[in-house]
């Protein structure tokens, strides 16, 4: 049982936990608040006066010609998604490295990655098979 006057370590503990998300917290209250402010000042602020030339589309300052719509190649995507799967493959192979590295973690990380890399194997394929890899 703890003694008169003193709080157990247990509360105090907690308390300090907590006591730093409430720090953060505010701080994003502040921030909200902040950039609330700063739109609201600027809609109050700013002067509002439509002309034609103002309501133009405006693209790179040159006038607008012909039709919004234009077709892209939907390959040059796929290309681009699969260069970010496989950045993202290599991200995660540098942290594996150091824990492969550690004592006692050999085996796992080692069947874990395998696991992983064969996910990567299996869509790389599948992408092949569909003909998406090929560049006409």
């Amino acid at each position: 049982m703890p003694s008169a006057g003193r709080e157990p370590t247990a509360v105090v503990v907690a308390a300090d936990y907590f006591g730093s998300y409430s720090v953060v917290g505010l701080l994003a209250v502040v921030g909200v608040l902040f950039v609330a402010v700063a739109f609201g000042a600027g809609r109050l602020l700013r002067p509002v006066v439509p002309t034609p030339e103002k309501l133009l589309t405006y693209e790179c300052g040159v006038d607008p010609v012909g039709e919004g719509w234009a077709h892209t190649q939907v390959r040059y995507y796929v290309y681009a998604f699969l260069y970010v799967v496989f950045a993202v493959d290599s991200i995660f192979l540098f942290p594996w490295a150091t824990v492969f590295a550690a004592p006692g973690y050999g085996a796992t990380t080692l069947v874990e990655m395998f696991i992983f890399l064969g996910f990567l194997a299996v869509g790389l394929l599948y992408a092949y098979r569909k003909g998406v890899l090929a560049w006409t």
